[in-house]
């Protein structure tokens, strides 16, 4: 079974004239367990597509579907025990006056566990961080801790999926590896299915299995990790992304 199915999703902000299409016409299917990327430049639609599947993009055409059940315009407290977001700037997407057993218990409290010491001192042990961790605030923690916690808090009601948007691209390149292999481990160890944004294919590389090319709100090509490394490309598109990314050209 397919854990995600998204089908002729549309994607716009604004009204009018004053209309702007993010997305247009995007078809995509992510398998139970699978680790999906999408990818592309700036601008290209790839966070829009994840914002729109968590219900932060009300103006949007066509059909989502998580593990076959189809997505309305509003979402349900069983969808986010189900589906949750790890966002790009963990400083951003963490309260700055809560510490983090707050972040945590918070999280813990609004999906209905009562065993809230226990589950945050394992949230805390899953991700890499100590008992010690748990009662500082974001500005006392490093952007991979912050990171860290807000992975944490993701995981809190025990979803099956996970929505990635670029979750190392605002840390130091020492850290970033570090993220990457805990969402690595994460995923092994708890079964979970991700779609990982990112405009850097190295990324893509290391943690998926299979990816779609975006230019300008649409899907252009998708493709395996394998071929993607193998610069085995249908489209010119695909394949200058490919090269000016990976740094290299495939010989001919």
């Amino acid at each position: 079974m397919n854990a995600i199915g998204v089908e002729n999703l549309n994607v716009w902000f604004g009204k009018g004239r004053d209309r702007n299409q993010a997305v247009s016409d995007v078809s995509f299917a992510v398998r139970t367990g699978e680790s999906f990327g999408l990818v592309g430049e700036s601008g290209s639609g790839k966070s829009t597509i994840l914002r729109a599947i968590t219900g932060l993009v009300p103006s949007w055409s066509g059909r989502m579907e998580i593990a076959g059940i189809a997505l309305g315009k509003a979402r349900s407290r069983q969808f986010y025990k189900t589906v949750q977001m790890v966002f790009q700037d963990p400083y951003a997407s963490l309260h700055p006056r809560h510490s983090v057993d707050q972040v945590l218990g918070e999280a813990l409290k609004l999906h209905g566990f009562r065993d809230v010491d226990q589950r945050i001192e394992r949230l805390l042990k899953d991700v890499g961080l100590g008992p010690a961790f748990r009662f500082r605030y974001p500005h006392q923690l490093s952007g991979g801790q912050r990171q860290r916690v807000a992975i944490a808090r993701a995981l809190a009601p025990e979803p099956d999926i996970l929505l990635l948007d670029e979750p190392t691209s605002a840390l130091d390149v020492s850290v970033q590896a570090e993220i990457l292999n805990l969402l690595t481990d994460l995923r092994a160890e708890n079964g979970l299915t991700y779609v990982m944004v990112s405009h850097d294919l190295a990324v893509i590389g290391h943690m998926c299995e299979r990816l779609a090319v975006m230019q300008a709100g649409r899907i252009v090509e998708e493709m395996t990790v394998e071929d993607m490394r193998a610069l085995r490309s249908t489209e010119p598109y695909t394949k200058q992304l490919l090269e000016s990314s990976l740094g290299y050209t495939r010989e001919t």
